[in-house]
C-alpha cells in the first residue's frame, strides 16, 4: 500500500507530460497521508461541448479521500489507498466510484519497504525512462466550514504475481501495487463511466519501472 509519494515538482515538466497546468497551489513535494498535493480530472463543463473548456484540469486536495459524508478529515489517514476488489462497496470509496469520479495522481517516484532483508527498506520506484507517473485515483469533495476541500485516493491492485512489486511489504502480507497509467490512456481514464472503471485495474510491465534503496530526507517523514 502506497503511504508516501513524491509529486512532479518541476512546472514545465508537469505541463509536458500531464498536458496541463499544474495548480497555483501544488502542495508538498515529499507527500504522505493529509498532505497537500494535485491531483487531474476532467471538468464537467468539458461534456457539455463548450470548445473553451479544457479537457483536463490540476487541482490542490489532500491525499487521503474525505467521503462527502464525513464529520471532519481525520478519515483521510486510512483512506489514501482503495482496493479495486472492494472499492464499489466500501462505504468511503462507493459513492466516487458509482459516479465514476476519475483522476490522475501526478508522481515522480512513490515508496514500497523491501522486507526481504528481514528489516524494511524503503525503496523509492519510478518510471524506467525517467519520467512522471500517473496514477488512477478517485477524487471527492467535502464541504468544510473554511470552504470545500478537495481529496484523493490512490487505486491498487493484487500484486502476488508481479516480478517486482511482489519483494515489497512484510512476507505474510499480500502484495499490492497502485494502479499506474499508460501515458496514452489518461484521457481514457478520465472519461470512462463507471461500468468501465474495472477495465483500467492492470498491472504495470515490470520492465518500465525501476526500483532502488533509498534513505529519506529527515523532513519526509510523518511528524
Amino acid at each position: 500500500m502506497c503511504s508516501h509519494y513524491q509529486a512532479v515538482k518541476e512546472r514545465e515538466r508537469y505541463i509536458r507530460h500531464f498536458g496541463v497546468e499544474p495548480p497555483a497551489e501544488p502542495g508538498k513535494f515529499d507527500v504522505w497521508p493529509g498532505y497537500a498535493a494535485s491531483f487531474i480530472r476532467r471538468p464537467k463543463e468539458a461534456d457539455v461541448g463548450d470548445e473553451a473548456v479544457p479537457e483536463r484540469e490540476a487541482l490542490s486536495g489532500v491525499f487521503g479521500l474525505i467521503p462527502h459524508w464525513a464529520t471532519d478529515t481525520k478519515i483521510g489517514r486510512q483512506t489514501f489507498n482503495a482496493r479495486s476488489e472492494t472499492v464499489a462497496s466500501k462505504p468511503s470509496f462507493r459513492d466516487a466510484w458509482k459516479h465514476a469520479q476519475h483522476c490522475i495522481i501526478p508522481v515522480d517516484a512513490f515508496f514500497e519497504p523491501d522486507w526481504r532483508s528481514g528489516k524494511a527498506v524503503a525503496t523509492r520506484i519510478a518510471s524506467e525512462n525517467g519520467e512522471p507517473l500517473g496514477i488512477a485515483g478517485l477524487w471527492s469533495s467535502w464541504k468544510s466550514p473554511k470552504g470545500v476541500l478537495y481529496s484523493f485516493t490512490m487505486l491498487t491492485i493484487n500484486a502476488d504475481g508481479h516480478e517486482l512489486m511482489r519483494r515489497f511489504h512484510k512476507p505474510v502480507d499480500e502484495k499490492r501495487m497502485v494502479v499506474i497509467l499508460p501515458a496514452d490512456s489518461y484521457d481514457a481514464w478520465l472519461k470512462a463511466k463507471p461500468e468501465q472503471s474495472m477495465d483500467f485495474m492492470r498491472q504495470y510491465p515490470t520492465d518500465q519501472l525501476l526500483a532502488c534503496a533509498d534513505v529519506p530526507r529527515q523532513d519526509s517523514f510523518i511528524p
